[in-house]
């Protein structure tokens, strides 16, 4: 017998990334050629083979009772490049088996391969089998290794045997287990940065179909879901080897490698790819959970229950059987309605129902096209469809999956999967449309027309993925489908106008001084009535909303509630508000004077150059972001007030702040020596900034338009740098954009002079 204690053998070679492919052609020394020689089902194969070889040389020879099995992706043969090794260590009880283990598991890890391990007698992995449908899950794709063949073929069909005996009863917990994680990790359809693995839709719920099909509940390895599989195997198989280290997130700046490795024509392309496979997957998923409830339904069923379910009236032509959706017997006909589709998606959405794979089918096959315009039935139902709050994104995803929505709205095959470059954005575009959709109904109360609201939402971004500014471009199609889904001239116009000034309110809010009456006056102008101001409110914040977390904060909330409630007072009055009265303590206290109230902070001080960038070099210190700055000067002495929002979360220290405000409106610059330095040393991105000046865009000013990458102290830097060029900044509106910044600052005077506004260009641009 071997010294289970002798020097290991060497691993094998199972990981072949040693540098990213940044050259798509290939040309780069073949380097893609070859990597790509380890992206497929045969090269997973021979990972595969080649680990078992190394394992069978480390295990112990001629040890009875003892034996290697490989479970997860080593025991299917379909492990990537960086994958973890999964191994459990079957034995009868025999004597040191921790020294035999830690023979086997030491030199994996010295190896620097990821191991997940265990060591049970048979009796014992049974055991938590019974109870763990994690561990029952894993042993189905157990696969002998080394050692005691006999007793490993024993687990192999004991497990399997129980898992169809208890697979019903482990199946609640299941269910949970996989919500869970899709809650965490989201739809990988849908998502722009997706994992590959654990999100729904992912190769996790590839394990979790072959554990209902093992079960004998349904037939859930379809060829197209063995071919998705496939596919999301090559995807996971190409990330890593991009990356070179196990990852499965494919996040935006890894695609174009990935892509240039599988071969594919761009990221687009690829990402499309994935959300097609991802959703076929999903659909399976969709399919095995029902019939994993109907065949816990029916062992419930109380004994002399009838043996077919009762069907229950939902909607005209629209019945329940068995927990789903069904038509009515008397909707079926040489010629069925054309909005039926609609009305059966929208029954569905309202009770939170799915809709029968068969019914699905026969509205494909069978529901005539909607005339143009769509009859009153068919608006209505697509109104109740998209403000059915929950229900909305599962009904829609089914109808979708069918063909339906295509038929109801050809734009939508342009739409489809369509990525969002944005970082701020979470989702892909036709995901975001819905999303926004759902998110609208919550301020369907606070609106005139909740319908055009709804269908606002659903059409605001119809325009992206075309040449232009897809505001613009985007109003005339959301107009020709509101035309077409048999809106009067008047709705039709309103829906156009809300296209085309969806962005208005977030970006006046975020970028313009709201004490200037002509911010005011400007909005009231563009919106034109209260109405169209309310609709217009209500669509932003839920296309901030849906957009993803970065693009929504309280701050900005407050900022469009104010914007609004001023231009309301405008449109109903005609009155603009007068700039504000700074507080008389500002101006009379003795100097310094420091303010803190929450999230906002004044300083008053002697009137001196380099007072707005020391104060922001300060916030900054005490981690704390600007939102928005207003100066004014009177007298000699300078009012700064600033509004912020904490870094991290965490609040600061009043006393702490207050002293290092005084000491830098003193004059004092060691407090913020610092995070000069930091700031200075964090100069430059990775594109190029740009400057745009707005001249027409506020009263007795000019605004001068920052666009450039996020960095720390870059509005120390940038004020600093004005302020050496002898621009006076009156006001500063700071937006982030995940990580970009759109910086406004208004800068006193006219600024007619174009040599005067280049050099001050080029001042602000090389401190960026």
């Amino acid at each position: 017998m071997t010294n289970p204690l002798s020097e290991p053998p060497a691993p094998p070679v199972v990981a072949y990334a040693q540098r990213k492919p940044d050259d798509r052609s290939g040309k780069a020394g073949g380097s893609l050629d070859k990597l790509r020689e380890h992206i497929g089902a045969a090269a997973r194969d021979k990972r595969a083979a080649a680990l078992d070889v190394w394992l069978r040389e480390l295990f112990p020879s001629h040890l009875p009772g003892v034996s290697l099995l490989a479970v997860g992706g080593l025991g299917r043969r379909d492990c990537a490049p960086y994958s973890d090794l999964d191994l459990v260590l079957l034995h009868n009880g025999t004597a040191g088996i921790d020294r035999i283990a830690s023979a086997l598991w030491y030199p994996i890890w010295d190896a620097r391969l990821g191991l997940d391990h265990s060591v049970r007698t048979l009796p014992e992995a049974l055991s938590v089998a019974h109870d763990d449908v994690k561990v029952a899950l894993g042993l189905l794709d157990a696969r002998h290794v080394a050692g005691d063949e006999a007793l490993s073929a024993e687990l192999i069909a004991a497990s399997g045997e129980q898992w169809r005996r208890t697979a019903v009863r482990l199946m609640p917990q299941l269910k949970e287990l996989t919500q869970t994680r899709w809650a965490a990790h989201g739809e990988l359809a849908f998502l722009l940065e997706g994992d590959v693995k654990e999100a729904a839709g992912g190769l996790r719920d590839v394990t979790l179909l072959r554990g209902i099909g093992r079960a004998g509940i349904a037939d859930t390895m379809r060829p197209a879901v063995r071919a998705a599989t496939l596919r999301l195997l090559d995807t996971r198989d190409a990330l890593h080897l991009a990356v070179g280290r196990r990852v499965d997130r494919l996040v935006a700046q890894e695609r174009a490698a990935v892509a240039g490795l599988l071969e594919i024509e761009d990221p687009d392309t690829l990402l499309r790819r994935v959300s097609g496979d991802a959703r076929t997957v999903a659909h399976a998923v969709d399919d095995a959970w029902r019939a994993v409830d109907r065949l816990r339904g029916s062992r419930r069923r109380p004994i002399g229950a009838p043996a077919a379910p009762a069907r229950r009236p939902i909607a005209r032509d629209v019945v329940e059987h068995d927990g789903e959706l069904v038509l009515a017997r008397t909707a079926i006909g040489p010629v069925a309605d054309p909005s039926l589709s609609l009305r059966v998606a929208a029954a569905a959405a309202t009770v939170q129902l799915p809709m029968a794979r068969a019914t699905c089918e026969w509205l494909a096959a069978f529901c005539p096209p909607l005339p143009h315009p769509w009859p009153a039935s068919a608006r209505a139902a697509l109104v109740s469809l998209l403000g059915a709050g929950p229900g909305l994104l599962p009904a829609w995803e089914t109808c979708d999956r069918y063909g339906l929505i295509d038929a109801w709205l050809p734009e939508w095959a342009r739409m489809r999967s369509l990525p969002q470059h944005h970082p701020i954005h979470r989702f892909t575009l036709d995901r975001h449309l819905v999303q926004a959709a759902y998110e609208a109904t919550r301020y369907a109360r606070e609106v005139d027309r909740p319908d055009l609201l709804l269908i606002g939402a659903f059409l605001h971004d119809v325009g992206k993925g075309l040449p232009g500014d897809h505001s613009l471009v985007g109003a005339p199609i959301a107009a020709d489908i509101a035309a077409r889904i048999g809106l009067p001239p008047a709705d039709v116009a309103t829906i156009e106008k809300m296209v085309r000034l969806h962005l208005l309110l977030p970006d006046v809010a975020t970028r313009r001084d709201l004490d200037d009456p002509l911010t005011i006056s400007t909005v009231a102008e563009a919106v034109g009535d209260p109405a169209t101001l309310d609709l217009l409110h209500a669509l932003a914040r839920a296309d901030s909303q849906a957009t993803g977390p970065a693009a929504w904060s309280d701050w900005k909330g407050r900022l469009m509630a104010e914007l609004v409630r001023r231009v309301h007072t405008a449109l109903d009055t005609g009155a603009l508000p007068e700039p504000p009265e700074p507080d008389p303590e500002l101006l009379s206290g003795a100097l310094p004077v420091v303010q803190l109230d929450g999230d906002h902070m004044s300083v008053a001080a002697a009137d001196r150059r380099g007072l707005l960038a020391g104060v922001a070099a300060c916030l900054a210190m005490h981690r704390l972001d600007v939102v928005a700055a207003n100066t004014t000067t009177v007298d000699g002495r300078a009012i700064v007030e600033f509004y912020t929002q904490p870094r991290y979360g965490t609040p600061y220290d009043p006393v702490a702040l207050t002293a290092d405000l005084r000491r830098v409106a003193s004059g004092d610059v060691s407090v913020t020596q610092r995070v000069r330095a930091r700031a200075m040393s964090a100069r430059g991105g990775t594109a190029d900034p740009k400057v745009i000046w707005q001249r027409a865009a506020a009263t007795d000013a000019v605004v001068l338009e920052l666009r450039a990458a996020d960095s720390a102290g870059l509005l120390y830097r940038v004020t600093a740098a004005l302020d050496e060029a002898g621009a006076e900044i009156r006001a500063a509106r700071i937006s982030t954009l995940g990580g970009d910044v759109v910086d406004a600052f208004y800068l006193v005077g006219a600024w007619a002079s174009a040599e005067e506004r280049e050099r001050v260009e080029r001042a602000v641009l090389a401190a960026v």
